[in-house]
């Protein structure tokens, strides 16, 4: 009897176990479950939201009635119907102010052209990316009428590096000329000042195509390091007129930014505070801030800046819309991914983050895309 009674007892000892983890499973979901909905009713039934934006085309426009409209401000709206949120905007001077208020609770939600980076991960929350771009560089639209660009690729370091080249090896001929001729030929004679100079004078004159009759090396060795310098002279003066012209007309044609490695030749102008400021130090080029966008192109067309480097979607905008004397260049770099910045302890993350893919995924989406940037 004994025996039956603990059998009894051990076959119903784990389904007891079992019991209570599906009990305390269900009360933790229903916990949950009430936070994400408690967290819902405070914003929408009883208090609405800070949302914290600033002007950056065509992400977050301004109206002439403090009205917003851009890509970033409808696709808000729609989330926010989507889980009946109350809210109201608020704007900041930068994305940086944006920030900040988020992380000191002024702001519940930031919506902008705000970049995904590691440190701003550390300081607030991000929904889900919604928009993938990088950073572009405008440049004058008015560089034929400049010679600037010609002349600082003419005193640039990669020009005289090759110059210097070129003219190392005319020296380094002219050196082997007299060390062949000098006992021999008394046009390389006369002395170690006067035979140098006699060697690369006539070395200069074989690279330039020149014959000059009174100096004609009369040895073996001698008639050897002519014949070769010549044919390289040749080769040589062609790579490097085909180089420069290249060079400059590229210049001429298409502005002083044709590469990344560009900006490190340039006077760049950046915005204090975005991830374009971060990159360019990680990439340790120099550059020059500016307050705003507007002052970016404002100094692009003063000439005190060559490149102005900030979000290409955001460059073509100001561009295209405000006529600008500008162009957008060919060159992008550092990716960056647009989001919404929450608040740490935000319950609304989650929820955001459905909403947001759902809109994604909509014919709303494209439309909306080929509205403000002209593209699906």
């Amino acid at each position: 009897m004994k025996r039956a009674t603990g059998q009894s007892m051990n076959r119903a000892l784990p389904s007891a176990i079992a019991a209570a983890v599906v009990a305390i499973g269900l009360i933790v979901a229903a916990s949950m479950s009430a936070r994400a909905g408690t967290a819902l009713e405070d914003t929408a039934g009883t208090g609405e939201l800070v949302v914290g934006t600033k002007d950056a085309p065509p992400f977050a426009i301004k109206g002439e009635q403090g009205d917003w409209r851009g890509i970033s401000i409808d696709l808000w709206r729609r989330i926010a119907d989507k889980l009946k949120l109350q809210y109201r905007f608020v704007e900041a001077e930068s994305v940086t102010a944006l920030l900040d208020g988020v992380r000191a609770g002024t702001f519940d939600v930031a919506v902008a052209a705000i970049t995904v980076t590691p440190a701003r991960e550390q300081q607030v929350d991000f929904s889900t990316p919604y928009f993938h771009t990088g950073t572009g560089i405008a440049v004058q639209s008015d560089r034929i009428a400049s010679w600037m660009p010609v002349i600082r690729s003419i005193t640039s370091y990669s020009f005289m590096q090759a110059l210097g080249a070129l003219l190392a090896l005319a020296l380094l001929t002219g050196v082997l000329m007299w060390l062949f001729e000098r006992r021999t030929n008394e046009g390389f004679g006369g002395g170690v000042v006067r035979g140098l100079s006699s060697g690369v004078f006539w070395s200069a004159n074989a690279m330039t195509q020149r014959v000059d009759a009174s100096i004609i090396p009369v040895t073996l060795p001698g008639r050897i390091v002519a014949v070769i310098w010549m044919v390289l002279s040749v080769i040589a003066v062609a790579a490097f007129t085909a180089a420069i012209t290249s060079t400059l007309t590229t210049k001429r044609l298409h502005g002083m930014v044709n590469s990344l490695g560009d900006l490190s030749s340039v006077r760049v102008g950046i915005i204090q505070g975005t991830a374009t400021e971060d990159a360019l130090s990680r990439m340790r080029f120099k550059y020059r801030t500016v307050p705003s966008a507007n002052d970016g192109f404002e100094a692009l067309r003063k000439g005190t800046i060559d490149a102005f480097a900030y979000d290409r979607p955001i460059l073509a905008w100001m561009i295209r819309q405000g006529g600008l004397s500008a162009d957008l260049s060919e060159v992008t770099f550092e990716p960056q991914d647009y989001a919404i910045a929450l608040r740490n302890d935000s319950g609304l993350r989650k929820q955001i983050n459905i909403a947001l893919l759902e809109a994604e995924q909509s014919e709303w989406w494209k439309d909306i895309q080929f509205r403000y940037l002209g593209q699906n």
